[in-house]
């Protein structure tokens, strides 16, 4: 009689992807640098749902009822607060980290729908102050570019303690990148492999944030909104520090929010969901009594019009997006399949943007490849999605009743499992019930 066949069972924990990178460590004697965010599976805007009107909320007609979509940043103490037409900006990524081509669509895109595009690390670009009605301006810890006359001509400015994909850690610009454009920009060797400092040299705590604000200030007459960005780790500490320091704005970019390039371990293992970040941030400026006074920013993992509507529901005041503005510029396009294939990997799964051969010529500083990228056509693309981001949330708040999304609120979202609603502070869907209360 012959014995059953059994079939071969893999291991959950030691999977193909896990000893694919024990061989690859173990081969190579150095850890993994990638960009892009964190991939693996954590709660998100998916596992939330809103409560559309019917009998005991009153919808608002579509087509003939209004629902604002502006935003007004840093009126706390700026003199020149900016306005955005939209909720939603552009995040700050580098030239250098992108070509010259791709920071000036993203300008074009911004500016066509009436919203800000933001620096990154590196400096200022003319192609990208040329094309932004609206820019941002970066001071990272790198310092790299960095100078008062830039600063005046920004329209903000945005302190950047951490990143949602690296809280805690520096950046990395691989030296193939470095060219003579961006050494010069940055006062660095061509060709040599930089990596940004993890923390500011001229302060180490909240007490030097607050100088430093003050200083930033004081170079641009008072005139310009200071935004100050974290790492979601502690997001209530966090927002309450940076507010008591003199933030008009914070920034709050989760554990999807993309890098250029860093350690992968680093990108999967450190930081917090953006989706258990919100909540925190916004009930510590509640507990200031600041919360709409101080505007809220966040980013990480945002991609349509429902995660922007549930991030405002949330708390926030607008939201930032990075990695989906470089793939409405066209970065992995399944159209270019063949030559990612030949770079072994494929159309959505590109992460190697700091090796300088993106076929789409947005990260990169190859001239040859640059040239693929139509800064017009692009920016075309950006302004598009753009546009239909902000009509998806408008529908959203329209069938919630409301006529401006800010109007959006908790009371409007349920939850689709017991982790989002502990992180979301929402009931769990077709219950009253909200796991976990205490202190956040």
């Amino acid at each position: 009689m012959s014995q059953p066949i059994t079939t071969p069972r893999k291991s959950a924990t030691f999977d193909d992807y896990a000893m694919s990178e024990i061989r690859r460590a173990a081969a190579t004697g150095i850890y993994d640098i990638r960009g892009a965010g964190a991939k693996r599976r954590v709660p998100h805007f998916d596992d939330l749902l809103f409560l559309g009107a019917s009998i005991s909320r009153y919808p608002l007609e579509g087509y003939r009822e209004r629902c604002g979509t502006n935003v007004v940043l840093g009126a706390r103490h700026a003199k020149k607060p900016i306005e955005l037409r939209i909720p939603i900006t552009i995040a700050g990524m580098s030239f250098g980290s992108l070509s010259a081509n791709a920071k000036e669509a993203l300008g074009r895109g911004a500016s066509t729908v009436g919203t800000s595009t933001t620096t990154g690390d590196g400096g200022m670009t003319q192609e990208e102050r040329g094309h932004s009605s609206l820019l941002v301006y970066q001071i990272l810890p790198s310092r790299y570019g960095m100078n008062p006359d830039d600063l005046r001509r920004a329209d903000a400015i945005e302190i950047v303690v951490g990143q949602g994909a690296k809280p805690g850690g520096g950046g990395m610009l691989l030296g193939q990148k470095i060219t003579e454009r961006v050494a010069g920009m940055r006062v660095l060797p061509v060709g040599i492999d930089q990596r940004s400092a993890c923390r500011h040299p001229d302060w180490t705590g909240p007490d030097d944030l607050q100088i430093k604000i003050e200083e930033v200030r004081e170079i641009t007459d008072w005139e310009k909104p200071i935004y100050v960005k974290v790492g979601a780790s502690r997001p209530y500490y966090d927002t309450a520090l940076a507010v008591k320091a003199g933030a008009d704005v914070v920034v709050l970019d989760g554990m999807q929010g993309g890098t250029a390039a860093t350690q992968e371990v680093f990108i999967e293992n450190v930081g917090l969901p953006t989706l258990s970040a919100i909540r925190p941030a916004v009930q510590a400026l509640t507990d200031l009594g600041l919360h709409r006074k101080v505007q809220l920013i966040v980013s990480g993992g945002i991609r349509n019009g429902a995660d922007v509507a549930k991030a405002l529901a949330l708390g926030a005041d607008a939201v930032a997006i990075g990695t989906a503005a470089l793939v409405a510029l066209g970065d992995n396009d399944p159209a270019l399949e063949a030559e990612y294939a030949k770079l072994g990997t494929t159309a959505g799964a590109y992460d190697d943007w700091h090796e300088g051969r993106d076929p789409a010529g947005i990260t990169t500083q190859d001239q040859a490849l640059m040239a693929r990228l139509d800064p017009v056509k692009a920016g075309r693309r950006l302004a598009n999605y753009l546009a239909v981001m902000t009509l998806e949330a408008q529908t959203i708040a329209r069938a919630c009743g409301k006529s401006h999304v800010h109007n959006l609120e908790p009371e409007d979202l349920v939850a689709l499992t017991i982790e989002a609603a502990a992180m979301a502070r929402v009931p769990l869907a077709g219950t009253n019930w909200i796991p976990g209360g205490g202190a956040f």
